[in-house]
């Protein structure tokens, strides 16, 4: 007879709801289910001298707002796999990128210092050799395919992957078959697919509450120098949007350009006026940022006159981008929208501050 062991991801969720940190949401009551049959499962290992049982991964997917990464969070702090790695999905190609360019480029000596091997053209196997080296366990936040280069390589990288027993549990806004719909290419990615369907438990967080909404529409999302103690407000809203969250730069590759964006959280990005209105950025470097975060924090907005006329046009160009693509944007700046923006920076600037 088999005991069922005790979940530890259920029971630090169910502290957070004794202590009013979590309100009680049965979407998410389907996802703990689903992290403690996985928690288990990694924690029956295998026999003597053999090797650990297969373990079916999970893909957790549903609008955004859920609760996903949060459960996510509790479920990697709690799993017992001692070789395991938490990364947003866009941060681990970027790395398989590099790993597949240093194989290529490097010589014998170089792929033998990183990869311990030298010997073959394909790096798409000694990649996979060097990742399943490091974890077992692949945690990945927000999967979604865009790039014609990630889809190309996910179905051997991942196909590799399994073969070393890796485990994947990752949250996604899109079910499986949803996954880079109207791809170029898209039948070369369709493997992936059915890899993930064949290894993965497919979980739904169907309906519930959009609890980011909720935090957001009780918070104000513009703070200007008439509001006493704004800076403290515009950091504690960031700080509840991110949770336990770790802070890393993003990579966002834009014709051939590498723009970064230092302070991201899973779908979070957080930067400066400088930073993007300041710099040669242009339309394109701002779709790009509003289809890889849902949420925008701009701070340090100044007084926008004549002068900067072109800085101007840039802030109107990003509130177009990130209005078509339904991110939002929080702001911390010196007045409030009607005066950042001067009538001279063009007849789209009347429509920013309602925008934002």
């Amino acid at each position: 007879m088999r005991i069922s062991m005790p979940s530890l991801t259920r029971a630090a969720y169910d502290r957070r709801l004794q202590s009013g940190a979590l309100t009680a949401d049965p979407a998410q009551e389907t996802a703990i289910a689903a992290l403690s049959r996985l928690e288990r499962d990694l924690a029956r290992g295998g026999r003597l001298f053999r090797k650990p049982p297969r373990v079916k991964g999970l893909y957790l997917w549903g609008p955004p707002g859920r609760g996903k990464s949060m459960l996510m969070d509790l479920f990697y702090a709690e799993a017992p796999e001692p070789r395991k790695t938490r990364a947003h999905f866009h941060a681990f190609m970027a790395r398989v990128h590099d790993l597949i360019r240093q194989w290529r480029e490097g010589d014998a000596a170089q792929r033998k210092v990183v990869f311990g091997q030298s010997k073959g053209d394909d790096p798409i196997a000694p990649t996979a050799e060097l990742i399943a080296s490091e974890a077992r366990l692949l945690c990945f936040d927000e999967l979604q395919v865009t790039d014609i280069a990630d889809a190309m390589i996910l179905g051997r990288l991942f196909e590799a992957l399994f073969e070393h027993q890796v485990v994947l549990a990752v949250t996604s806004n899109r079910a499986p078959d949803s996954l880079y719909a109207n791809g170029i290419n898209r039948p070369l990615f369709e493997p992936f697919i059915d890899m993930i369907q064949d290894r993965c438990e497919v979980v739904q967080m169907a309906g519930g509450r959009d609890w980011r909404l909720a935090r957001m529409a009780n918070s104000r999302l513009w703070y200007s120098g008439v509001d006493m103690g704004r800076s403290q407000a515009f950091e504690h809203l960031w700080e509840d949007l991110k949770g336990d969250e770790p802070e890393e730069p993003a990579h966002l590759a834009v014709a051939g350009r590498d723009v970064v964006i230092e302070r991201t959280a899973g779908g979070l990005a957080r930067a400066t006026f400088a930073e993007l209105c300041a710099r040669p950025l242009g339309a394109s470097d701002y779709l790009a940022m509003a289809e890889r975060f849902h949420t925008l924090f701009l701070e340090g907005v100044p007084v926008l006159g004549p002068d900067r006329e072109q800085e101007a046009r840039r802030l109107v160009t990003l509130i177009d981008a990130l209005y078509e693509a339904r991110t939002r944007l929080v702001v911390l700046a010196e007045a409030a929208p009607g005066a950042s923006i001067p009538r001279a920076s063009g007849p789209s600037s009347s429509n920013a501050p309602s925008r934002a």
